[in-house]
């Protein structure tokens, strides 16, 4: 089995968590970007010094950095941010596993910005893996409390949170791959670490920066819930680790599409943690999503 693989799956299933902190957070405690900033504030640190202790054990120093670095790092980072306040501000309009799907829209846009950007190949096969889940987004962009077609609901306010929020991360991750490219010959592990010390590093002085000038109150209530938030930050820490190590070793729309396994994941937190109820549409979107990740898998 290639590495990317299972690097993914831990991806998503630290991804699942974090979110699941950030929906508790956002309900109870924290402003969309509060939420988002707790990610950022209490994970930036302990990924700079693990990637400090590294670097003065192995006796290595931090490589050169090119313009073209900084353009992608800077790209990923404010995409990543915006995009995760996206996400928080949809859990508020639908159910948990929904507002995941949603965001899912990132598949198929990565893989158009992935060939446009960076010149990516997608294989005929994968690309038809990947379509198969857009439709399943399709299928479940209708909320259950509404009546008439699907496509008459693309435009609610949900679906555009959700929508937005995908075109988002498929910049984000892009931009990420395309980082870490620009560091040679490291190894993949220590080429993802630096772009995501570096990375996290901005998104945490950008966000405090931010909130400092137009919510200096959400500041305090971040540190107030560190309680819950510093493992929205350690979780964060993992998923972030393991999906920029993957960038580094597979094409960005493989990655994100083999991904969605985190749906499976938000639909078992939906119904067991946040005790939401799924309709039997969601279910069948959800259905054709696992197939478009077995496809995906068998494809490449």
């Amino acid at each position: 089995m290639a590495l990317w693989i299972p690097v993914t799956v831990a991806a998503a299933s630290f991804q699942t968590v974090r979110f699941m902190l950030q929906k508790s957070l956002s309900e109870v405690r924290l402003s969309a970007a509060g939420a988002t900033f707790s990610r950022f504030a209490y994970s930036a640190p302990i990924v700079v010094a693990i990637l400090a202790v590294y670097l003065l054990v192995s006796g290595r120093s931090l490589p050169a950095l090119s313009p073209l670095f900084w353009t992608y790092a800077v790209v990923g980072g404010l995409s990543q941010i915006l995009a995760t306040i996206c996400v928080v501000l949809m859990f508020k309009q639908r159910n948990f596993a929904v507002g995941i799907t949603f965001k899912k829209t990132e598949v198929i846009q990565t893989a158009i910005v992935g060939v446009i950007v960076l010149g990516d190949y997608i294989s005929r096969a994968g690309l038809a893996a990947i379509l198969i889940g857009l439709i399943a987004v399709l299928v479940l962009s209708k909320s259950p409390e509404t009546e008439g077609p699907w496509w008459k609901h693309l435009t609610n306010r949900a679906s555009v949170i959700g929508l937005t929020s995908g075109v988002l991360f498929a910049f984000s991750a892009v931009g990420y791959r395309g980082a870490s490219l620009q560091l040679g010959d490291l190894e993949p592990v220590l080429r993802a670490g630096v772009t995501l010390a570096i990375v996290t590093s901005m998104q945490m002085l950008g966000m405090a920066a931010w909130l400092l000038w137009r919510d200096r109150a959400e500041l305090r209530a971040v540190w107030d819930a560190r309680r819950t938030a510093i493992f929205v930050g350690l979780t964060s820490m993992g998923g972030s680790f393991c999906w920029f190590l993957a960038f580094t070793l597979q094409n960005a729309a493989y990655v994100k599409a083999l991904g969605q396994v985190e749906l499976f994941l938000s639909l078992m937190a939906s119904v067991l943690f946040f005790r939401e109820k799924v309709s039997m549409r969601e279910l069948a979107g959800m259905a054709l999503l696992g197939l478009s990740i077995i496809l995906l898998v068998l494809a490449i």
